[in-house]
């Protein structure tokens, strides 16, 4: 364990909890009967144009970004993507929609309970998630956040403060300035709508904030807040990755951090395999404890289909982010100076990526109890705790 002091009391907690939660279902199972298939909830995805690729990814629940983005040319010449409110407004409706038109596949998420009730019934749960709070920067307490509220009543149950770059609430992860400057602050503005979303049971995400932001946010909230999707700083030393001081105060809060697929930010060797997934769990692991660890995806459900389409070939695939990679290196950006060599594992750039992540941690000796956890367990204990 690092040297730093984690919060003991929470953690001994969380396990109970965890355990009673995990392990209260089979109570009643007869002891001739066969144990139900692991549950899988996956941080972070998106709604497939073929909804088949939802049964065929035996996801019980995952987090479903349904932000809809505008494109803006920053002063230095970088592209931001603004989730603005017309544009999310709009598709949180078609989203809702789509749900509701196909109820023998599709549950939309409102409280924690319906990760159960979708297993219960053979559909997967989603819940609507915004990858950045640009969509109510106009709220405030003198409006009594109108807005938060509007997204809330169509199903919105978590917000990611920021995408890559700082806006009137937090600093983001990209941020930089003349002197280099990335670990911009949260602001009075953040610290309103952080209680704002405590108070309407919205889940917090961290995910794209700068590491202040992310310690700022932890401290002040009282609901657990997550890492949707991320990876380990110690490991790759880049902006995108989160340092120890987080992972910690994210596993105090009693929230969870999933560790998402875009290799470049996974690993440095020059080929990634699933092996290096298995070592970011790990990690994130032994900093945070077994209750922290979560699985996150950051691609669609099937995978990254244009480097599905080239076979996975990360050598062709990689050159389509270079000329992103390239701006930021100009800018300073931590980690952007190392050139990035692949952009997927190829084992888990596939539809059954679950189901292959689950084996490798068998392989590796993992618990069968913390596989639990690591699966979906910590996921639905998060979900049942915020979304009430």
């Amino acid at each position: 364990m690092p040297n730093q002091a984690v919060n003991h009391y929470r953690r001994t907690l969380l396990k109970g909890l965890g355990a009673a939660t995990l392990l209260s279902p089979l109570a009643s199972i007869p002891s001739f009967a066969a144990a139900p298939r692991r549950l899988y909830v996956d941080g972070l995805s998106f709604l497939p144009d073929d909804l088949r690729d939802v049964t065929t990814s035996k996801l019980d629940a995952y987090l479903c970004d349904i932000s809809a983005i505008e494109t803006l040319q920053q002063p230095d010449g970088t592209q931001n993507y603004k989730r603005t409110y017309k544009a999310c407004m709009e598709s949180i409706k078609l989203a809702a929609k789509r749900v509701s038109d196909h109820p023998d596949i599709l549950l939309q998420g409102l409280t924690g309970r319906d990760i159960q009730l979708a297993r219960d019934s053979q559909r997967t749960a989603v819940y609507f998630q915004i990858q950045g709070a640009d969509c109510v920067e106009e709220d405030s307490d003198a409006n009594q956040w109108a807005r938060v509220d509007e997204f809330h009543q169509q199903g919105l149950r978590a917000l990611q403060l920021t995408h890559h770059y700082g806006n009137t609430f937090a600093g983001g992860a990209l941020d930089n300035d003349a002197n280099g400057g990335l670990n911009k602050p949260l602001t009075g503005h953040g610290r309103e709508l952080i209680a704002k979303l405590n108070h309407s049971n919205i889940l917090v995400d961290l995910s794209h904030s700068s590491a202040q932001t992310a310690l700022d946010i932890a401290k002040i909230s009282k609901s657990p807040v997550v890492q949707s999707h991320g990876a380990a700083r110690e490991i790759v030393n880049h902006a995108r990755c989160l340092p120890d001081e987080v992972i910690r105060a994210i596993a105090n809060s009693g929230g969870v951090f999933g560790v998402f697929m875009m290799s470049f930010w996974l690993t440095p060797n020059p080929v990634p395999t699933i092996d290096d997934y298995i070592r970011q769990l790990e990690y994130v692991m032994r900093v945070g404890g077994v209750d922290c660890v979560a699985i996150a995806n950051d691609f669609p459900l099937r995978g990254q289909e244009n480097l599905l389409a080239i076979n996975n070939d990360n050598e062709q695939g990689i050159k389509e982010y270079q000329e992103w990679w390239y701006s930021l290196r100009t800018k300073n950006v931590l980690g952007f100076d190392v050139e990035p060599r692949h952009v997927v594992i190829p084992e888990l750039n596939h539809i059954d990526r679950m189901s292959r992540i689950d084996d490798a941690l068998a392989k590796a000796r993992f618990k069968s109890t913390d596989r639990d956890r690591f699966m979906g367990g910590n996921w639905q204990r998060v979900l049942n705790q915020v979304l009430i």
